[in-house]
């Protein structure tokens, strides 16, 4: 019976632990007083850019997101787009500035999409960003990112607003992105840590990302979460800057929804492991980057944690009413956190209206977590139905 009381205490603690954690990392944030942001300088020389953009099975996006990246305020660059089993028959792309890639056999794979623009690069590039088919760029996007390579950082992701809020999932998926982005990117840098990895709207110096990942096969979803245990791992801080802004396509339907998180959900279970040997890393090396990092890769996905939290609490309004107190202070302090998140940030209106439908987001979640041991076998990648222009965007 003691031994059933220690696990069930200590089950206890690494739930709730994450409930708290935003607002722990909060007060070390402020205790350390923003060290980790940069200054922004007048004047920098264009440092030579990739861009590389790649697709799969679809390409309706891809001239909107080609258009905005020509508007760049920025002239030392070059477009890759990897087409992967698409139709390019249609493709029009009158610039000298851009490659488009159509490899002769399926890749179905992120990073071997990634390297097949690398072993073709027109020149040798001091860096590259990665960008989604659905994605649209901010014309200061690669100025952005200049500023904190110019910093010394060798990997930086910007931020992803949401280029549609059309649906009550769109809103809810665009107030977990501000979440993510506000603990996860800019408190996790500031605090002296490195902000995790995003899919796209990232960039990095070709070299590290090529010592990184060149020799990995990364099958499926989650090159992101390799990608970033990589570079922590050799002690390499990723930077974060809200300033570098890519528009990022939200899930508007529910099977969007469920296809999309089954994937990432398989993701983090494959994944989560590589916090422990960051922690043990980080204690060996007394590199606070190291630990805060691998702390955030334990942390489950939010429904998880807060669906175990409320059986933690309906459990001890039987076992001890002491104890479901104490959760419930821990469920404020996590709704605290959440709120604060949102008013660091311009939160449209229509995402705290989406708030309420909260419990139907989850419903599709748990959904996604049935199907997500088979992901990867199902789908490749999330289809996009928005293809809305930076001009249109501008205007909203």
């Amino acid at each position: 019976m003691i031994v059933l009381d220690i696990i069930w205490t200590i089950f206890q603690f690494l739930v709730g632990f994450h409930l708290v954690w935003p607002v722990v990392l909060y007060l070390l944030w402020k205790g350390r007083g923003k060290s980790s942001r940069s200054q922004k300088a007048d004047q920098l020389e264009e440092a030579d850019y990739a861009i590389i953009v790649t697709a799969y099975e679809q390409t309706h996006t891809l001239p909107a997101v080609v258009s905005s990246i020509q508007k760049l305020n920025y002239s030392n660059y070059h477009i890759y787009v990897v087409a992967d089993k698409c139709d390019i028959s249609s493709l029009r792309f009158d610039s000298l500035k851009v490659s488009l890639l159509r490899p002769e056999v399926t890749l179905a794979s992120n990073t071997k999409s990634h390297f097949y623009a690398i072993q073709r690069f027109i020149r040798p590039h001091t860096y590259l960003t990665i960008v989604d088919s659905d994605n649209l760029i901010h014309p200061e996007f690669l100025n952005e990112l200049n500023q904190q390579f110019s910093c010394g950082y060798l990997a930086v992701q910007g931020l992803r607003e949401a280029k549609n809020l059309d649906t009550t999932y769109a809103c809810l998926d665009a107030a977990r992105d501000i979440y993510y982005h506000h603990y996860d990117g800019k408190l996790l840098f500031e605090a002296g840590s490195s902000a995790t990895l995003s899919g796209s709207g990232m960039a990095f110096s070709v070299q590290l990302y090529r010592e990184c990942l060149e020799h990995k096969n990364v099958e499926g979803a989650g090159f992101d979460k390799v990608l970033q245990a990589a570079i922590v791992g050799r002690n390499h801080r990723i930077a974060f800057t809200d300033r570098a802004i890519v528009y990022d396509e939200k899930t508007s339907r529910s099977d969007q929804l469920v296809q999309q998180r089954s994937r990432w959900i398989n993701t983090w279970f494959k994944y989560f492991s590589l916090g422990f040997a960051l922690i043990s890393k980080g204690i060996k090396n007394a590199s606070l980057n190291q630990v805060l990092f691998g702390i955030t890769l334990l942390r489950p996905p939010l429904f998880i944690f807060i669906l175990l939290s409320g059986l933690c609490f309906l459990i001890n309004l039987w076992l001890s009413p002491l104890i479901s107190l104490i959760w419930l202070l821990a469920f404020a302090i996590f709704v605290a956190g959440f709120y604060l998140a949102l008013s660091k940030h311009a939160t449209d209106p229509r995402i705290y209206k989406s708030l309420k439908n909260i419990p139907n987001f989850m419903f599709y979640q748990i959904q996604s977590l049935l199907k997500s041991r088979k992901a990867n076998q199902h789908s490749v990648a999330t289809k996009h139905y928005h293809a809305e222009s930076i001009d249109k965007l501008d205007k909203k």
